[in-house]
C-alpha cells in the first residue's frame, strides 16, 4: 500500500458497509478504543473505509502516538513543534517517512521552487529486535558556507562519545555478524521545516555487516537510491554508516553514525548538491515497502556500477600515461638524433 495514495484518496459513499457500523458502535468508542490500537498503515486504510472513518482517523494525537512509538526520537520538543506547522501534522510525518524512498521515476514532476532551506533535521533511531536502543535529533545549518561548498558529512556522535548496545560483542563469529544483519535496524528521517516535507533515509535493515580490514571495528551500512535529478538516468547513494566497537564477550559499542552522498564515481556530494537532491527526492520520489534482498541487491548493484567506473577511470589514466611516455621517448630520441648530426 501506497501511503500517499491514502493521502489523496477522495471521501466514499458514507451508506457503505464500514458506515453502517456507526449506530451500533459510537464514535467516541472507535476513536479512543479502536483506532488507538493500529498502526500506521492499517489507520490509513482505516481512513479509506468513508467519510466517518476518514474523519475520525484525521486526528492528531492518533497519528502522533503512532509516529512517536515508532520513531521516538520525533518526541522532541523543538521537532514536535516543527511538524506542529506542516499540513496534516504527524500524519503529513507519516506518509513521507514510511517506508524508506525509493529511485526517483524520470516522469515525476520537477521540484517545486520555494524560499531556500534554512537548515535540515535529522531524527535518528536505532533498534535491536525492533526495541528502540539509540535515538538522537541533529539540526544542520544548510546556509553555511563550509555546508554548501565542502562534502555533505553529518555526524551524530561526538569523536569521544559512545551508545551502548545489549548485543555482546564477538570478535569473530560470521554466524554473529548474520545475527547483527537480521536484528539491527535504523531510521533516519530527514526533515525539511521550509518546505513541510520528510523522508527516510534509511534501508531499514542493514545492506552490509562487515568489520574494517585495518581498525576492525564493525560497520555496518544502510542505504537507498535516488535519481541524481529529473532529466539524467545517474544515480545517487545515501548511505549511513555505523561504526561499533568493543571488548569480546563484553557489551557493544556504537561509537558513530553518520550520512554521506555519493555518486556513482565515488565521490561524495557537496552540501549544495546533495540538499537540491534530497528535495527532490522528499518532493517527488516514491516511498515503498521493500524485502532486505531487495535493498541488498540494489546497493551491490551501485557497488559494481562504481567499481566499472573506477576501472575505466584507471584504463583511461593508464592509456594516457602510456601515451605520455611514448611521447617523451620520441622527443628524447629526436633531441639524440639532432645532436648527432
Amino acid at each position: 500500500m501506497d501511503p500517499h495514495s491514502v493521502a489523496d484518496t477522495s471521501a466514499v459513499d458514507d451508506n457503505d458497509a464500514c458506515s453502517s457500523i456507526s449506530p451500533a458502535v459510537h464514535s467516541d468508542v472507535i476513536q479512543t478504543h479502536i483506532l488507538t490500537r493500529l498502526d500506521g498503515p492499517t489507520l490509513a486504510s482505516a481512513a479509506c473505509a468513508s467519510s466517518q472513518f476518514r474523519h475520525l482517523c484525521a486526528g492528531d494525537d492518533l497519528w502522533k502516538n503512532i509516529c512517536t512509538t515508532k520513531w521516538p526520537s520525533l518526541d522532541d520538543p523543538p521537532v514536535h513543534d516543527f511538524i506542529s506547522t506542516f499540513p496534516n501534522g504527524h500524519r503529513s510525518i507519516f506518509y513521507d517517512s514510511f517506508p524508506s524512498l525509493q529511485p526517483l521515476p524520470s516522469e515525476k514532476k520537477h521540484l517545486h521552487r520555494s524560499s531556500p532551506s534554512k537548515e535540515l533535521i535529522s531524527a535518528v533511531d536505532m533498534y535491536y529486535k525492533d526495541t528502540p536502543i539509540f535515538s538522537k535529533v541533529h539540526r544542520t545549518d544548510t546556509q553555511m558556507d563550509w555546508f554548501l561548498c565542502s562534502p555533505l558529512w553529518v555526524d551524530l556522535l561526538d569523536p569521544k562519545e559512545f551508545v551502548p548496545t545489549p548485543v555482546n560483542y564477538v570478535p569473530k563469529d560470521e554466524d554473529w555478524l548474520k545475527h547483527l544483519e537480521d536484528n539491527l535496524s535504523l531510521s533516519w528521517i530527514l526533515i525539511d521545516p521550509t518546505r513541510k516535507r520528510s523522508a527516510n533515509l534509511s534501508s531499514r535493515r542493514p545492506v552490509s555487516v562487515q568489520r574494517h580490514w585495518l581498525r576492525r571495528n564493525l560497520e555496518i551500512l544502510y542505504a537507498v537510491t535516488v535519481a541524481r535529478d529529473e532529466t539524467s538516468s545517474e544515480w545517487v547513494q545515501c548511505m549511513i554508516k555505523v561504526t561499533c566497537g568493543g571488548k569480546a564477550g563484553e557489551e557493544m559499542h556504537v561509537r558513530g553514525v553518520s550520512l554521506i552522498v555519493e555518486d556513482t564515481e565515488g565521490k561524495t556530494m557537496t552540501g549544495k548538491d546533495s540538499l537540491g537532491i534530497l528535495q527532490r527526492a522528499m518532493e517527488n520520489a516514491e516511498r515503498k515497502i521493500v524485502r532486505q534482498e531487495e535493498a541488498k541487491g540494489r546497493y551491490e548493484k551501485f557497488l559494481g556500477v562504481k567499481k566499472q567506473r573506477r576501472e575505466r577511470k584507471q584504463r583511461k589514466e593508464k592509456a594516457i600515461e602510456m601515451i605520455s611516455l611514448m611521447l617523451i621517448i620520441l622527443v628524447l630520441v629526436f633531441f639524440c638524433r639532432l645532436m648527432l648530426f
